[in-house]
């Protein structure tokens, strides 16, 4: 199992454990799953976070 997916389960269960119920527990359980999945795609160096925001600042 690659970072990516660890981190994207982590995340999952995160957010599960910090918001079981409701609609709004679902949406919070989706952002700690997209924050995870995030941190797992920098881990295993497929999303450069460095250059993103360097391109950024660099339009201005």
């Amino acid at each position: 199992m690659s970072r990516t997916t660890t981190a994207l389960f982590v995340g999952l269960v995160l957010g599960l454990t910090a918001a079981f119920g409701t609609f709004g527990s679902f949406v919070i359980v989706l952002l700690f799953g997209a924050i995870g999945l995030v941190v797992g795609l920098v881990l295993d160096g497929k999303l450069d976070l460095a250059g993103l925001l360097g391109r950024a600042t660099a339009k201005r």
